[in-house]
């Protein structure tokens, strides 16, 4: 593993930590409510459980791609990566906010590319 695939795949899992930060403890704050582009302070406390499990998810997402650096893993890597570019399409595709792919998508591809020119 190259130290740029490490540095893109630890960006990746940091992004990732800093959504469950938001999503399970500031869901209902100005500062989530602002990330999310949700409808209102009432709205958010009535997802904070939902916002609060899908930063669960984040979370293993980034803990996945922290313990692919630790053991240096490919394949684990590509696995989480994967699932990072999948969840970025997913949510930029229903929420009509192509932001995400960008924000979620982007950083993973490009792990994924160096990770791939280290293994050719």
């Amino acid at each position: 593993m190259s130290l740029l695939s490490i540095y893109l795949i630890a960006f990746v899992a940091l992004e990732h930590l800093y959504f469950l930060i938001l999503e399970m403890f500031f869901w209902t704050k100005p500062k989530g409510i602002k990330a999310f582009g949700l409808k209102s302070k009432q709205f958010a406390e009535d997802t904070k459980v939902l916002a609060a499990n899908q930063g669960l998810y984040n979370g293993f997402l980034a803990a996945g791609l922290v313990l692919s650096i630790i053991q240096e893993n490919n394949s684990f890597a590509l696995f989480f990566l994967i699932c990072v570019i999948i969840a970025g399409m997913y949510g930029a595709y229903y929420t009509k906010q192509i932001k995400l792919f960008y924000i979620q998508s982007i950083p993973a591809i490009l792990a994924i590319l160096s990770l791939l020119v280290n293994i050719i």
